[in-house]
């Protein structure tokens, strides 16, 4: 993508100003420092139990989101990655951050999220590539994956609506939009 950063860093926790090399795969758009800041922000808030979440970036491309909820002390990270390229950089960060609790899967994102079991993950983070219109479906395999009171992360080209949430099943939690980029927390509805 042209203009695309080199590199992100990690805004918080134990890891803090880490830079995360931007490998050149088309598509790739890392989240930026100002929207994780802010989703980190809405997470504390809500979630204020970091150490005891478990994460799936089922996008993960840089790993900024994954690595950004491993800085800050969860649990478990599993990162689910389809391009080589993007694989490599994530498992050099691993093994640079000596990343224990993060798990890395090599696989298409929607394919993976259906061998992984119910309710296992209290934070999904949702980045699909704009251009592959991957919106519900990832929305779909993220509801049976979340745990009660957990939360859904989305990134979109598009604001989602109150009621587009809801017919993928989810409340709106909170939305916010920088640059081409919407953002979104959502939850289930009985959460």
């Amino acid at each position: 993508m042209q203009g695309a950063p080199q590199q992100v860093r990690i805004i918080g926790g134990t890891w803090k100003r880490t830079p995360l090399s931007v490998a050149g795969v088309p598509g790739l758009r890392p989240t930026p420092d100002r929207v994780r800041e802010t989703l980190f922000n809405w997470l504390l808030h809500l979630r204020p139990d970091v150490a005891e979440l478990s994460g799936l970036d089922l996008f993960a491309g840089t790993g900024a989101l994954g690595f950004e909820l491993a800085s800050r002390g969860a649990r478990l990270v599993t990162m689910v990655e389809s391009h080589a390229l993007a694989l490599d950089g994530l498992r050099a960060t691993r093994a640079r951050l000596h990343a224990h609790q993060v798990e890395i899967i090599a696989g298409d994102a929607l394919a993976v999220a259906g061998r992984l079991p119910d309710g296992a993950f209290d934070m999904v983070f949702l980045d699909p590539p704009f251009e592959a219109s991957l919106r519900h479906a990832a929305l779909v395999a993220a509801r049976r994956l979340l745990a009660a009171h957990g939360l859904i992360y989305l990134e979109a080209p598009s604001t989602l609506t109150p009621a587009e949430a809801q017919e993928s099943g989810f409340e709106l939690v909170r939305a916010g939009h920088a640059g081409r980029v919407a953002f979104h927390l959502l939850r289930s509805p009985s959460a």
